[in-house]
């Protein structure tokens, strides 16, 4: 009854959500029937870190571990233990085709898993400070994007058919996530120390389209619709802020300025 809730992820599809908790367990939810349907145990340590792949889950902790389990039979078939991180596996982001899983730990290390392989197959070590934000392009094949802690501050990009790094750019701030627009070639960020500010810059050329202020803590978590057009924002200042970022409609005419209005907080 003391556990508590660590990382929420939905699956890709359907109504299953899959919720990593302080004590190691991770617990898949039917929310149509709002009912638990399987709780895994395996984690030692508390889960930070949650990705689906399909009926697949992956779960990072601060065991080290990545644990890639299947949520139809988990009993039946056997887990796989990735291991290649020194301490908690912070970021987990499946590629768009679900070929690769990109993991960020506090290690400082951003890791590159082949889904057939139990060994990270790239291993990227640029950042020095903990690696939570971590999101692929979906505009260009292979193109990652990863963010360093406060020591580091800075937005990374990974050419990870190449294994070759591309560009960076010092943000100023902690960066706590990562999310690429859905319409636009534009990625937004959200920090923490010092400046707790919400950023979207245009890529490749890496230019500061906006920053967005309001919240007055580290922005920790990030969401984005599924039409991709808004995104919610919740931070240590106890509210959820919803932002207009990514307009469709001005995509479709070419135009990379985004419509920029909070309509909405939360509290």
């Amino acid at each position: 009854a003391s556990d508590t809730v660590n990382s929420v992820a939905w699956a890709d599809r359907g109504n299953h959500i899959a919720i990593g908790t302080q004590d190691g367990l991770v617990q898949i939810w039917d929310m149509a029937v709002q009912k638990k349907v399987v709780e895994m145990s395996g984690h030692s340590a508390r889960v930070a870190s949650l990705a689906w792949n399909g009926d697949i889950i992956c779960s990072g902790s601060r065991d080290r571990f990545i644990l890639q389990r299947d949520t139809r039979v988990p009993v039946l078939l056997p887990e796989r233990k990735l291991s290649g991180h020194r301490q908690e596996v912070c970021g987990l982001k499946w590629s768009p085709d679900k070929q690769l899983l990109a993991s960020g730990g506090n290690d400082n290390k951003l890791l590159v898993w082949d889904q057939r392989m139990t060994s990270p197959c790239q291993v990227y070590s640029e950042h020095v400070a903990a690696v939570k934000a971590i999101a692929w392009s979906p505009h260009q094949h292979g193109l990652l994007a990863s963010g360093g802690g406060t020591a580091d501050r800075s937005i990374r990009f990974w050419n990870t058919l190449t294994h070759q790094p591309l560009h960076s750019i010092d943000t100023g701030s902690q960066v706590c996530n990562l999310a690429w627009g859905k319409w636009t070639n534009e990625l937004v960020s959200t920090h923490g120390y010092s400046q707790n500010q919400i950023v979207i810059w245009r890529y490749p050329s890496l230019q500061q389209v906006v920053k967005l202020t309001g919240h007055n803590l580290r922005v920790l978590y990030l969401a984005m619709s599924p039409d991709g057009e808004s995104i919610v924002t919740g931070a240590g200042d106890e509210t959820l802020r919803f932002w207009n970022v990514f307009s469709r409609t001005r995509a479709s005419q070419q135009d990379s300025h985004s419509v920029l209005t909070m309509f909405t907080q939360i509290r």
